[in-house]
C-alpha cells in the first residue's frame, strides 16, 4: 500500500446527509459534491480549507463528470435526466428513452470522442425515496446507455444488470466498468461487471470482482495505470487490472465514491455519508481532467 498512498485520511468536511458524486473541477480548483437528501451541491477549496454551498434546490443531482468543453455532466435524480452545468446555467443534455423518461440517471462518464455514458438504477423513484421522486419505471429496465450528443441518438449498451451503478472507462477506453448494487436483497451479489467496447456498444460482459454482502461498490475511478479504486461499505478498495486486491483503507463511515484531483492530481477525494475526506496517493485518474473539444454548451 505504501507504494500508492503516501499520506493519511483526512476529514475535510462535516454535515451532509448521504455525500455523493465528487469532482475535481480545474478551473475553480475545487471539489464539488452532492448532499443528495439536502437536496444541495457543496464545493470545497483547498486552498482556503472552506466549504460553500455552490446551489441549492437542484432536484437531488448525483454523479458528475468534466464534458470536453470543461462543463459539469450531471446525473439528476428529481429530473430524471442527465443535464450540463455550465458556469451554473443548467440545461438538459437527454431525458427520454424514447417516449418514456429515464428512471433516475446516478453516475456518468464521458469518452474521449464526447458520448456520454451513463448509468440508470432505480433510486431516485423507489417508494418512500429521499434522493429524488416517488415514480414508475416506464421503460421497463434499469440500463446503461450511450447518448451520441452529435446524432442525438440514445443506445441501450449494457442491458443485464439489475441496478447498474458507478461506472469509469480503463485508461485506453477498451473496457467499460460498471457496478450492479442490487445485492443480495434482490438475489444477486454485491460485484462490478467488466464489458469490452466496442463501436457504438459494448460486447458481452463478465465479473470482475464480486464483494460481502456489506461492501456494495457504489462509485469508483480507474487510475492511469489502470488499477481500479472502489468504494467498499466503510473502506476503499484497489484492485488491479487482474482483479486482485492491492490494498484497502478503512473508514469511518459508509463510503459513496471518489474522485482523483487536488493541483497536481494525486489527491483521492472520497465522499463518505456525512463527510469529505482526503488521501493523498502516488497516482492520478485515467481521464484527463481538463477542457477540450467536443461537447458544446
Amino acid at each position: 500500500m505504501d507504494e500508492l498512498i503516501t499520506g493519511t485520511l483526512e476529514k475535510l468536511f462535516e454535515g451532509t446527509v448521504w455525500a455523493e458524486g465528487p469532482l475535481w473541477i480545474p478551473q475553480s480548483q475545487t471539489v464539488r459534491w452532492s448532499d443528495i437528501p439536502n437536496n444541495r451541491i457543496l464545493e470545497f477549496s483547498p486552498a482556503t480549507g472552506a466549504t460553500r454551498e455552490y446551489a441549492t434546490g437542484v432536484d437531488y443531482t448525483n454523479g458528475r463528470t468534466l464534458g470536453r468543453d470543461g462543463s459539469v455532466v450531471q446525473c439528476s435524480h428529481g429530473r430524471r435526466r442527465i443535464e450540463r452545468d455550465h458556469d451554473g446555467v443548467v440545461s438538459p443534455i437527454v431525458e427520454a428513452f424514447g417516449e418514456h423518461r429515464l428512471n433516475s440517471p446516478n453516475d456518468v462518464v464521458v469518452a474521449g470522442n464526447g458520448a456520454v455514458w451513463f448509468t440508470d438504477p432505480p433510486y431516485g423513484i423507489l417508494p418512500g425515496t429521499v434522493e429524488g421522486h416517488e415514480g414508475e419505471q416506464e421503460y421497463g429496465g434499469c440500463y446503461v446507455f450511450r447518448f451520441d450528443p452529435a446524432t442525438e441518438e440514445l443506445t441501450p449498451v449494457v442491458t443485464d444488470l439489475v441496478h447498474p451503478n458507478g461506472l469509469a472507462f480503463s485508461p485506453d477506453e477498451s473496457l467499460l466498468y460498471v457496478a450492479d448494487t442490487a445485492g443480495p436483497g434482490l438475489g444477486v451479489p454485491f460485484r462490478i461487471a467488466v464489458y469490452p467496447v466496442e463501436a457504438g456498444g459494448c460486447g458481452e460482459g463478465r465479473t470482475f470482482i464480486e464483494l460481502e454482502d456489506d461492501a456494495a461498490s457504489d462509485g469508483f475511478r480507474v487510475d492511469v495505470e489502470g488499477r481500479v479504486w472502489t468504494s467498499a461499505g466503510s473502506s476503499v478498495r484497489i484492485y488491479s487490472p487482474d482483479g486482485g486486491l492491492l490494498a484497502a483503507v478503512e473508514v469511518p463511515e459508509r463510503v459513496s465514491n471518489l474522485c482523483f484531483g487536488g493541483p497536481d492530481g494525486h489527491d483521492l477525494y472520497i465522499t463518505a455519508t456525512t463527510s469529505l475526506y482526503r488521501l493523498r496517493t502516488t497516482t492520478q485518474d485515467a481521464v484527463r481532467r481538463e477542457s477540450g473539444p467536443g461537447l458544446s454548451p
